[in-house]
């Protein structure tokens, strides 16, 4: 049976479908021998196909990871200006693994990774409103009042944001839970009422927390929290 080809990419482990459409559109990969393009179709148990010059495999058992992530790594792979990565915290684990979304090098905090691309597309997609849950350290003008223009969704260069809970837990430290995955966005928020960002840290992803995991150390999660996971596609 046929398929697009990022969802065969997604299905083997190897990234999320976003990321396999963007290798494709960089010529990275190939369906027997030939340079593939959006919207090239295969079959995984007939074609050959090749990323970046390596051979899709299915066989590689799935793996799931919860990391309480440091500050000054970076949610990447690899990293071509030669930075910490967060899989440089993840010993023991043979397979490839990759982020679940990103926090940037100064953000802290939850960070799942995993091969399973179908599971990480779900995750990331913005239709499953998956929520996130942070815990932001703030200065400037941070009233009741700007708060609640943040509450109500506010507008960014790259359109309105959908509204976001939040709690002022005290004096320039709040709580705040958004379920959209936008490029910096908490700290572009904040900018956006005049404050500025001087610690983030997420604490909740998807109903996971950090519950016993030490800054810079990792857990498997259970099957219970995977078949959550799985299960908040259906919902």
């Amino acid at each position: 049976m046929t398929e697009r080809l990022q969802k065969i990419i997604a299905r083997a482990g190897l990234t999320s479908r976003r990321n396999a459409e963007k290798l494709i559109a960089e010529g990275k990969v190939t369906v027997d021998g030939k340079v593939a393009t959006l919207g090239t179709c295969a079959d995984s148990q007939k074609n050959k196909i090749h990323v970046d010059g390596k051979l899709l495999k299915f066989d590689a058992a799935k793996v799931y990871i919860l990391l309480n992530k440091p500050r000054g790594y970076v949610c990447t792979a690899k990293d071509e200006r030669g930075r910490k990565t967060v899989l440089d915290l993840i010993t023991g684990i043979s397979e490839r693994i990759y982020p679940v979304g990103r926090l940037d090098l100064n953000s802290e905090g939850l960070l799942l990774l995993t091969n399973d691309g179908e599971l990480m597309n779900a995750l990331i997609h913005p239709k499953f409103k998956i929520e996130k849950t942070y815990r932001v350290r703030i200065s400037g003008n941070v009233t009741e009042e700007n708060l609640d223009k943040l509450r109500a969704g506010i507008e960014l260069e790259d359109g309105l944001t959908a509204p976001a809970e939040i709690f002022l837990l005290e004096e320039n430290f709040v709580e705040i839970t958004i379920h959209e995955g936008r490029n910096r966005q908490i700290r572009r928020m904040f900018a956006a009422i005049g404050c500025d960002v001087k610690k983030l840290k997420r604490v909740k992803f998807a109903g996971l927390t950090l519950d016993g995991v030490k800054v810079g150390k990792f857990r498997s999660l259970t099957d219970a929290e995977i078949n959550f996971l799985k299960n908040l596609q259906a919902d």
